[in-house]
C-alpha cells in the first residue's frame, strides 16, 4: 500500500520569472543541482499575476508568454508549483514559508537571487528567509549579482533594450533572441503588390512590444527555418492604426494563413517611417532584404 502520509519534498526556485533570462537560469540550474545532489524533485514557483500588477494595477509586460515559460520550465525538468499572488500577498514572512514552503509544498531545499523579497510588503529578504530556512532545516541557496558588461541582467533591463530597439542587448541578456508565436491572419494582400508578400500577425497581448521599425529576423515553421524582415508598427504609409507585426519570409512562397509562426527578431534595421508612395517602399524592403541577409551571412 501506498504511504500518502509521505509527502515529496521539493528543491525549489522562488522569483518571478517573467522571462528565464540568464539571471533566472542562475537560479534555476542551482535549484537542479540541489535536486541532483539531494534527490528532492525540482520545482518553481510562480505566481499567477505579477506582483507589480497586482499592487498598483499597472500592467507589466512579459518577455515570454506563460505558456511558453512554462513549456521551458518542464523541459529543463521543474514541476511547476502555482500559488496566487493575492493569497499570500499580506502573508508575513514567517507565515509565507511555513504555509507555501513547509506544509503545501515541502522545500526540503530553496534557491533564490540575492535580492529576493517576500512577504508583506516585501518585509522578507534572503537574510530572513536564511534564518527561518535554518530553523526548519531547509537548505537554502543565494545565487549572487547576475551581470554582463558590468550591468547587472534583470528583466526590467531586458525590456528597455527591447523598446530601445536594442535587440542584441536583450538576446544577450536572454541568452536567446525575443520571439513570439501567433497565428498568422489575412492582411490586405498589399504586399503581394510590392513583390514582398508578408504574413501579419499580433504580438500576444502580455508580451512586451519592442520599438517600432524594421529588424533582422528568422521564421519557424514545418520544423525549417527561414529568414526573414519583419515590420512592427502602425503601417503609417497606409494610414493602418493597428499594431502588428509583418515578416517577409526570404526564399518562401505558400500560404501561411491560420498556421502558428514563430518569429525573433535579431537586429534593428530602421526605425519605421511613412513612404511617400509604395514604389518608394517597395525599393526600401529591397534593401531591407539585403541588409537581413548580409546580418545573417
Amino acid at each position: 500500500m501506498t504511504d500518502n502520509s509521505v509527502k515529496t519534498e521539493y528543491s525549489v526556485a522562488l522569483g518571478f520569472f517573467d522571462g528565464l533570462h540568464r539571471a533566472h537560469r542562475a537560479v534555476l540550474l542551482s535549484a537542479l543541482e540541489k535536486a541532483r545532489m539531494t534527490g528532492l524533485t525540482p520545482a518553481v514557483l510562480l505566481f499567477d499575476e505579477h506582483p507589480r500588477t497586482v499592487l498598483t494595477g499597472d500592467a507589466v509586460p512579459s518577455l515570454l508568454t506563460k505558456e511558453e515559460r512554462d513549456e521551458r520550465l518542464r523541459k529543463m525538468g521543474f514541476t511547476l508549483l502555482f500559488v496566487s499572488f493575492k493569497e499570500i500577498m499580506n502573508m508575513s514572512p514567517e507565515e509565507f514559508v511555513r504555509k507555501i514552503l513547509c506544509e503545501r509544498y515541502p522545500a526540503g531545499a530553496l534557491s533564490c537571487g540575492f535580492n529576493y523579497n517576500f512577504g508583506k510588503n516585501a518585509s522578507g529578504n534572503t537574510e530572513i528567509l536564511g534564518a527561518l530556512c535554518k530553523e526548519r532545516g531547509i537548505d537554502l541557496s543565494v545565487c549572487p549579482e547576475f551581470t554582463l558588461n558590468g550591468q547587472t541582467v534583470s528583466s526590467t533591463e531586458i525590456r528597455k533594450a527591447l523598446e530601445n530597439g536594442d535587440t542584441e542587448k536583450a538576446k544577450e541578456m536572454l541568452g536567446f533572441p525575443f520571439g513570439f508565436t501567433a497565428q498568422v491572419f489575412t492582411g490586405d494582400r498589399r504586399g503581394r503588390l510590392l513583390g514582398a508578400p508578408t504574413i501579419n500577425q499580433f504580438i500576444p497581448e502580455e508580451l512586451i512590444v519592442p520599438r517600432f521599425g524594421v529588424y533582422a529576423s528568422k521564421v519557424y515553421f514545418d520544423g525549417k527555418e527561414y529568414v526573414g524582415v519583419t515590420n512592427i508598427g502602425a503601417r503609417p504609409t497606409f494610414g493602418k492604426g493597428s499594431v502588428r507585426s509583418e515578416t517577409y519570409i526570404v526564399d518562401f512562397s505558400g500560404d501561411l494563413y491560420g498556421r502558428e509562426v514563430r518569429v525573433e527578431i535579431y537586429s534593428f534595421i530602421r526605425g519605421e517611417k511613412k513612404f511617400p508612395d509604395a514604389a518608394t517602399l517597395k525599393a526600401q524592403i529591397e534593401e531591407d532584404v539585403i541588409s537581413a541577409k548580409k546580418y545573417f551571412g
